[in-house]
C-alpha cells in the first residue's frame, strides 16, 4: 500500500439533493413564521390604535395578543425553527465541502473542515469565517473557477445586517410594548427584519440549489 496516498482519494463524493430540499423546505416554513409574525405586530399595533380611539376593548387587544398567530413569535417556536433549519444547513453544507474538495482539491478552501460548523460558533469569528467556508464552497463547486460571489456576499451582508442590527433592537423594542408608539415601532421593526430575512432566505435557497446542481452533475450520480 503507498504510505502517500491522499487522504481524499479514499473519500466518496456525498449526495446533497435530498438535504437540499430539506433546507429549502424548513427555510421557506422559518421565511412564511417571519411573515406572519408580522401581520401579527401590524394587526396588534391597529388594535391598539382602536382601543385608544374607543374602537375596541380591553378584551380584543388581550385576546389578539394571545393566539396562535401571535404565539408564533414566542422563543420556543424560533428556537425550534431555527434550530432544525440550522441542522440541516449545516448537514448540507459539510456534505457540499466535501464534495468541493474532491472536485476542486483541498488547497482551494481557506480554512480547514473544521472550520465549516466551528465558524457559526465561535464568537467575533462567526461574522466572518462563514462567509468564508460558504464562498470557497461556491467557489471550488462552479463549472468555472472564476466565478462571481456577488450572491454569496448579498446574502451574508442582508444575513449579517438582519441578526446583527435589526434584530437585537427589535426584541429590545418587543420587551417594552407599553404605548402605542412602541407597539407601532415594534410593527416597523418586524417589517424591516422580515424583508431582510426573506431577501437573505431566498438568496440562501439558490445558493444552495445551484451548488447542488453543480455537484451533482459534476459528480454525475456517484454520490452515496
Amino acid at each position: 500500500m503507498p504510505t502517500n496516498a491522499s487522504p481524499l482519494a479514499a473519500e466518496r463524493p456525498r449526495a446533497v439533493t435530498g438535504v437540499a430540499t430539506t433546507v429549502t423546505v424548513l427555510i421557506s416554513l422559518e421565511l412564511v413564521r417571519e411573515l406572519l409574525v408580522t401581520v401579527a405586530g401590524w394587526r396588534l399595533y391597529f388594535l391598539v390604535h382602536d382601543y385608544l380611539a374607543g374602537r375596541a376593548t380591553a378584551a380584543d387587544v388581550l385576546a389578539a395578543d394571545s393566539d396562535a398567530l401571535a404565539k408564533l413569535g414566542s422563543v420556543w417556536v424560533l428556537v425550534l425553527v431555527w434550530v432544525a433549519a440550522g441542522i440541516a444547513w449545516l448537514v448540507w453544507l459539510w456534505r457540499a465541502r466535501i464534495n468541493s474538495e474532491l472536485m476542486s482539491g483541498a488547497a482551494a478552501h481557506r480554512r480547514a473542515r473544521g472550520w465549516v460548523v466551528g465558524g457559526w460558533t465561535v464568537p467575533v469569528a462567526n461574522l466572518w469565517i462563514p462567509y468564508q467556508v460558504v464562498s470557497d464552497v461556491w467557489r471550488a463547486s462552479a463549472p468555472r473557477r472564476s466565478v462571481p460571489v456577488t450572491l454569496i456576499s448579498a446574502w451574508w451582508a442582508l444575513y449579517a445586517v438582519a441578526n446583527v442590527i435589526v434584530k437585537p433592537i427589535q426584541w429590545r423594542v418587543s420587551s417594552q410594548l407599553d404605548s402605542e408608539h412602541q407597539v407601532l415601532a415594534n410593527a416597523n421593526l418586524c417589517t424591516l427584519l422580515t424583508a431582510l430575512y426573506v431577501a437573505a432566505g431566498l438568496l440562501l435557497i439558490l445558493i444552495v440549489r445551484r451548488v447542488t446542481a453543480w455537484q451533482t452533475y459534476g459528480h454525475a450520480g456517484n454520490a452515496v
